[in-house]
């Protein structure tokens, strides 16, 4: 299995130079040539393996220059119940009949990112050494919340690697923030950035391919790569987590073999849904992926529109990891639905840096309109739909798991579509303990984010997660802000200030 450029088709590389590269130096990002495909028996095969089992199922398919053992390790190492506080890694919740809820927030970090940010540092580890590069590896992660922790969290104090984190000053909840400035490590650094989380992910994709900065870099034998979703190796483990889940609802006889699942995504940048759109590529039963928005609806728009347009406010939202207006991970999935063209994708995508906008052809928006449904709501929407599942089913949801569910019932709705239906719970509403509080009592009461968690485990049950329980006593690492323009400069001095 060899990997393109979503800008370059005749580049050919392997999934470990792929991984280590993070993003093409045109600026394109790294697809597998062809995509696998499994029969059914193969997807109910996994139902009575392990997580870690099924997760090597998976990467065998897509790192082929991986061994066996390699991946082994990589599974087992990432997977387990040191670092997840299930031994199932993922959890499925039922609300209601037919409607199930995939918990991906068991990790270290309370949040879906886990599921790919825990195995990226052994596979990024691993592609080094089969790559042989002797170089110290600088990860630059751009973050509207979940990623920036989840990524400290693997990559902290791994030799031959530094992290550098930046996350928009005022477009994270407390609690990550928190997460991510008391975060332990010799080789971490963490930075506020005055803007969105689309002026830190356009700085950051600068930054990458800044021949300035990457010459620099090879001088001292240091290079970039990325832990973001447009890393390959980040989004390839989303795919498993689809697949895993339906394999143990046939084995626990909740759906049958080959029976159509619809998954819907709570989503910003494209990646998490964009995997489901794999699995299903793979073989997975899916009847419709529903990509469910917050306020910021530019996906929603261009599912029923084909029109990208980022030209439009950005607003803030009480669901901040998807307060995106520039998805990177949906130039994957038109690469792939207009045949692998990259001088297509160079010329829609020039249009989205030169003028923020491109419409994609006919043919386009018909596969989109027949593989997805767009939705989206607003916060209003978003914690009327935490008290109502609240009280309808005694299940609390965070607000970016309240979108999805909103949208859903919308697509029911509209649709009357009665298929079992997967819906991605993104995030453990102690997260967003203020939002959750508010929209079920009625006011927040307390002003203290760790009262507000307390108050929270009381109406809720939850265990509280350690991990968030402990930063009541964590002191504060980091305290740095820089503007937009001032990220290319911090990061020069924090790499070469000796």
């Amino acid at each position: 299995m060899f990997y393109k450029s979503t800008r370059n088709s005749s580049m050919k590389i392997t999934s470990s130079q792929a991984i280590v590269k993070g993003i093409s130096p045109d600026g394109g990002l790294f697809v597998p040539e062809e995509i696998p495909v499994f029969e059914i028996n193969d997807i109910m095969n996994l139902g009575n393996l392990s997580y870690p089992e099924r997760a090597a199922f998976v990467f065998s398919k897509f790192l082929t220059d991986f061994t066996k053992e390699e991946i082994k390790y990589c599974t087992e190492s990432a997977y387990n119940k040191e670092k997840f506080s299930t031994e199932k890694i993922t959890e499925i919740s039922t609300l209601c009949n037919g409607v199930y809820i995939l918990e991906l927030w068991h990790g270290p970090t309370c949040a879906f990112k886990d599921m790919a940010l825990q195995i990226l540092p052994y596979l990024l580890t691993a592609s080094v050494k089969k790559t042989n590069i002797d170089k110290e590896i600088i990860i630059l992660v751009a973050t509207s919340g979940d990623t920036g922790k989840a990524a400290l969290e693997g990559f902290s104090d791994v030799p031959g690697t530094r992290i550098m984190v930046f996350y928009p000053e005022n477009g994270v909840s407390p609690m990550q923030k928190l997460q991510m400035t008391t975060q332990d490590g010799e080789n971490v650094t963490v930075c506020a950035v005055k803007g969105n989380f689309d002026n830190c992910q356009n700085g950051v994709k600068e930054i990458f391919t800044s021949h300035e900065i990457t010459n620099k870099l090879k001088e001292n034998k240091m290079m970039f790569s990325s832990a973001n979703s447009i890393n390959w190796g980040r989004l390839a483990p989303q795919i498993i987590y689809y697949i895993s889940a339906y394999a143990e609802l046939v084995r626990d006889n909740r759906i049958t073999s080959g029976e159509k699942v619809n998954i819907v995504v709570p989503t910003g940048n494209f990646g998490n849904i964009l995997a489901a759109y794999y699995a299903k590529k793979m073989g997975l039963p899916v009847n419709k992926l529903i990509c469910a928005s917050n306020k910021n609806k530019v996906l929603t728009d261009f599912i029923n529109t084909g029109i990208y347009d980022r030209n439009r406010d950005f607003v803030t939202t009480i669901s901040p990891s998807m307060d995106i207006l520039i998805s990177s991970n949906l130039e994957r999935l038109l690469y792939i639905m207009n045949g692998y063209n990259d001088v297509q994708i160079k010329e829609w995508f020039g249009s989205l840096a030169s003028s923020g906008k491109y419409e994609v052809s006919q043919s386009v928006k018909d596969m989109l309109n027949s593989e997805f449904y767009g939705g989206c709501c607003d916060d209003i929407q978003t914690m009327e739909t935490i008290k109502r599942v609240y009280d309808e089913y005694s299940y609390t949801l965070d607000t970016h798991t309240a979108v999805a569910v909103s949208v859903y019932g919308d697509y029911k709705e509209s649709t009357g579509d009665m298929t079992k239906t997967i819906i991605a719970s993104t995030a453990s509403p102690y997260k967003f303990s203020e939002s959750v509080l508010e929209a079920i009592t009625g006011k927040s009461s307390v002003s203290d984010e760790f009262e507000m968690i307390d108050r929270l485990y009381e109406l809720s049950g939850y265990e509280i997660p350690k991990s968030l329980s402990e930063l009541r006593t964590k002191k504060i690492r980091f305290f740095d802000n820089v503007s937009i323009n001032e990220q290319k400069s911090y990061i020069l001095n924090k790499l070469f200030k000796n």
